[in-house]
């Protein structure tokens, strides 16, 4: 097929903050570098979700005028709260005994995807040409190097033939490529196999966030307040968190951020993340934030949470993972953004860097240097045990974490490893089923209503974008073994097991589906892989 072509010094693929962090250092080094940014959202933001606690360090240091310049970080944090859960109490744990990673001062509470859309606008102001609505699809490969990527086609018919608007996808070619796709994006994936990656990293683990977004009354909202909680609804054993973030915005609504994450590792198949977070409202000391209160947006998205020895080698010729795309997250501190920005600007700086002196396609040496002698990977290193000891149990985890945090801070003399999250899922039948309430309609809700939320929209008659790779196994591996748990883990309504006269069958609903990823993750056969469906589908979150 003949595709136009268009070429740059740089194509970030990616428009969250790595993306946007990568492309904003790039033109403060040199204005003349040509960088185009692309993001598989209808605009700037509209598939961004997060809590969101967010660090301002790594924002001070890329555009250190951000409060004059009206960044969206309004409202400073003003106290911290960890609360401890049994179903019908809880136990707030002393400010004193908490790690250093649990301590919030001087950090703001945002919403990332406002932030985003803030920082796009910095980056066209410099110059930086965004193309929101075109999703990088392929990747362009020349002489074994990374070349660029092609975007998708427009307007396939459901059997993947051109349809009467059809428009294929263009050749975005580039001396280097920075992929800030987010967690377990989708030409990360290939990038990790083509160029074995992950040869000597521990395997990535994740966890799910599930979000709504609140408006309160004024009387219960405390402006600044970041709760954290541990325990209900989930069992001891299965690593999760809750999240209650008191902020408010520009036209001085009330805003609760609520959720809860929950790791992809956990055991039992009847488990729903999706229930388990309307659970959580019910509980008393969380009822009382959001009685009455009306809510506004949905979401949820796969975050990586391995850390430190579940990173892949960051670079290949051509071109360098940033941010999620390459797991950049600070699991102890349950914060990414501070993250990823700074992990864009370090491979901003060393592609700045390579094409000052007439380099080309090769690999990015300096950047995986630069982050071993950043701030962020000393932050990493004192977080590398988090997830491993959570693994362990909520109590037992939670006093060794704290032993390596308090007594050690974090330098303790060993690194533990990680198991991957779809090999931890046991059959049906050795674990007990979960009950789960009908939901109220006023502080509890189904799925497809949540979804209604997130204002997602797929056109029907396009190639499904959750591929199979063995269309037998949801019925005769994953449905006899495990109770079909794409069914519950999805928090979209998107799987879904018909019985019909000839036997049960897997009916997608992929026009549902909020790109979370969870799928692509937790599927235990790994028979899902999600791919990118046409640019500017899927959510568009306000707010979150």
């Amino acid at each position: 097929m003949q595709r136009e072509a268009m070429e740059f010094d740089v194509v970030v693929v990616g428009g969250g903050p790595a993306g946007l962090a990568a492309a904003i250092r790039l033109k403060q080094l040199d204005a003349d570098i040509n960088v185009c940014l692309i993001d598989k959202g209808a605009e700037i933001g509209a598939h961004i979700l997060s809590g969101a606690v967010m660090d301002p360090r790594a924002i001070t240091e890329l555009i250190p005028d951000w409060q004059a310049r009206q960044a969206p970080l309004d409202t400073p944090v003003t106290e911290d709260r960890f609360l401890f859960l049994s179903e019908d109490s809880g136990r707030r744990l002393p400010n004193g005994l908490l790690p250093a990673c649990f301590h919030n001062d001087g950090n703001y509470i945002v919403s990332l995807g406002d932030f985003c859309r803030w920082l796009g606008q910095q980056a066209e102001a410099l110059g930086v040409e965004i193309y929101a609505g075109f999703a990088g699809a392929e990747i362009l490969y020349e002489d074994e190097r990374v070349a660029g990527v092609i975007t998708g086609d427009m307007g396939l018919l459901k059997n993947g033939e051109p349809g009467p608007n059809h428009q294929p996808g263009m050749e975005l070619r580039a001396k280097y490529t920075l992929f800030a796709e987010g967690c377990r994006g989708h030409l990360g994936k290939h990038l990790e196999q083509r160029y074995a990656l992950r040869a000597g990293a521990d395997p990535q683990v994740y966890g799910i966030g599930i979000k709504e977004l609140w408006r309160v009354p004024a009387g219960q909202h405390v402006n600044g307040l970041v709760v954290h909680t541990a325990g209900w609804p989930l069992d001891p054993a299965t690593y999760a968190g809750g999240f209650c973030y008191h902020y408010s915005n520009a036209n001085g609504d009330k805003l609760i951020s609520f959720g809860l994450v929950i790791g992809l590792g956990y055991a039992n198949p009847h488990l729903s993340p999706f229930e388990e977070t309307q659970r959580l409202k019910t509980h008393p000391l969380i009822r009382p934030m959001l009685a009455g209160g009306t809510r506004l947006s949905y979401g949820a998205r796969a975050l990586a949470s391995g850390g430190l020895q579940a990173l892949p080698k960051l670079i290949f010729p051509g071109g360098a993972l940033i941010g999620d795309d390459a797991g950049f997250l600070v699991g102890s501190r349950i914060k990414g953004s501070h993250a990823a920005l700074k992990s864009g600007m370090l491979a901003a700086e060393a592609t700045a860097a390579a094409l000052a002196a007439g380099r080309s396609g090769d690999e990015l040496t300096a950047y995986p240097e630069k982050f071993r002698d950043s701030w962020l990977f000393d932050e990493l290193h004192r977080a590398r045990n988090f997830k491993p000891f959570l693994d362990r149990g909520l109590w037992l985890g939670s006093l060794l974490f704290g032993i390596d945090q308090n007594v050690f801070r974090g330098k303790a003399p060993w690194t533990l490893g990680l198991t991957a999250d779809h090999l931890k899922l046991k059959p049906a039948s050795a674990c007990t089923p979960i009950q789960y309430p009908k939901p109220d309609g006023t502080l509890t809700f189904d799925r497809l209503s949540s979804v209604f939320l997130s204002n997602t929209n797929h056109e029907e008659d396009q190639p499904c974008h959750l591929h199979l790779k063995d269309a037998a196994a949801p019925i005769a591996h994953n449905l006899a073994l495990y109770d079909a748990p794409e069914q519950r883990y999805c928090p979209a309504g998107v799987y879904e097991i018909v019985d019909e006269a000839n036997g049960p069958r897997l009916q997608i609903n992929a026009q549902n589906c909020v790109h979370c990823k969870t799928c692509d993750i937790k599927d235990p056969g790994q028979n899902i892989d999600w791919v990118t469906p046409q640019g500017g589908e899927g959510p568009i979150y306000q707010g979150m």
